[in-house]
């Protein structure tokens, strides 16, 4: 390696609230990071210039801004986020260059870009295939992109939760009454929160459930007209916040939904099972590559009465399903500690070098 610091070029979404987390832990694991992004967030970053009104032409046309900057920085390894933006962006840059590249895989990267059209497919196709490593957050992912073209060196890690906030782990396993269920996913057409209201309608108007959603996402003022002209009750909203505190509230409820229609590794659902919740999913490859055996319950996409079946099993049994809540924790322990998989991240990266 050149210098003392390994010196790593992030791109990825400055308002992204992963971004921020993993730009303040490669520090912390004394790494000399710099941010470079095209949109405009509140953390410290390179501010990659806009060019030209189609929004889908500014990763493209900032190849020969990100080059003078790569020349400028002078980075150990380059590290992009989301194949078909950044990744795509990256290997343009990169183009004959020694520096190695990571590109760093996200559910709808693989999962839905590059079905959108032969265009989309080519970019996400040439980012995993100039990528001298790939990271993805399940193995279901991974196996995914490696349907397109084969991958050099991988590495599956989540993004996972911090090691500190396992002391939030639920200290009394009884349940609450109303049943307090968290969906912690925004207001987007893929995390189905519509599904959720009007599939478990019927518990909400029996009183024996509450449900928490959060205050944001593009269709969030829909969601909660629809909530109005229903006439449900025992619906509440939380507005974004720190993220200890997001954790600590997270803690107060009993069970852990998403009825999400694709995903890959939800870093919601290991921070759910670390903090002891009850999951309750959505049967998707991502998803249960984490809650297989390990006892949560699921339902199939879409199926309603899947849904309330499950939670109505909750409420009327006395099982707090406390070797299931055992064995996510462990599960979590074991390979999703923020910092371990951090850490395991950065030692990819240095192997890349070494192998100049």
């Amino acid at each position: 390696m050149k210098k003392e610091k390994l010196r790593i070029l992030v791109l990825g979404d400055s308002r992204s609230f992963h971004i921020e987390r993993y730009l303040a832990e490669l520090r912390r694991q004394n790494c000399e990071v710099l941010v470079a992004s095209i949109e405009a967030g509140r953390i410290d970053y390179y501010q990659l210039r806009w060019r030209g009104p189609i929004r889908k032409l500014h990763y493209l046309l900032a190849v020969r801004e990100l080059r003078e900057l790569i020349e400028k920085f002078e980075p150990d390894v380059v590290d992009a986020h989301y194949a078909s933006g950044y990744g795509h962006m990256a290997a343009g840059a990169l183009k004959n260059s020694a520096i190695p590249l990571v590109v760093q895989l996200w559910g709808s990267d693989i999962l839905v870009v590059p079905h959108k059209s032969f265009l989309h497919k080519r970019k996400v196709v040439m980012a995993l295939s100039e990528a001298d490593a790939v990271v993805a957050d399940s193995q279901y992912l991974l196996d995914e992109a490696q349907k397109f073209v084969s991958l050099n060196k991988t590495l599956v890690e989540p993004f996972g939760i911090e090691k500190r906030f396992i002391d939030f782990h639920k200290n009394v396993y009884s349940f609450s009454s109303p049943l307090k269920i968290i969906v912690p996913r925004p207001h987007e057409k893929i995390y189905n929160n519509s599904f959720v209201l009007n599939a478990l309608g019927p518990l909400l108007g029996a009183g024996a459930i509450a449900l928490t959603f959060p205050d944001f996402g593009s269709l969030a003022i829909e969601f909660k007209w629809e909530i109005k002209n229903a006439g449900y009750r025992g619906v509440s909203f939380y507005e974004k916040m720190g993220r200890e505190s997001f954790l600590q509230f997270v803690a107060e409820h009993d069970v852990y939904l998403s009825a999400a229609l694709s995903d890959s590794s939800p870093v919601s659902l290991i921070e759910a099972m670390a903090l002891g919740l009850i999951p309750v999913a959505a049967k998707i490859p991502g998803v249960e590559e984490w809650i297989r055996d390990s006892g949560a319950l699921t339902f199939d996409i879409n199926d309603a009465k899947g849904l309330k079946d499950s939670m109505s099993a909750i409420i009327n049994s006395n099982d707090k399903r406390i070797q299931m809540r055992k064995r996510n924790l462990e599960r979590v322990m074991a390979r999703g500690i923020f910092e371990n998989n951090v850490a395991a991240r950065i030692d990819l990266m240095k192997q890349l070098i070494v192998a100049l």
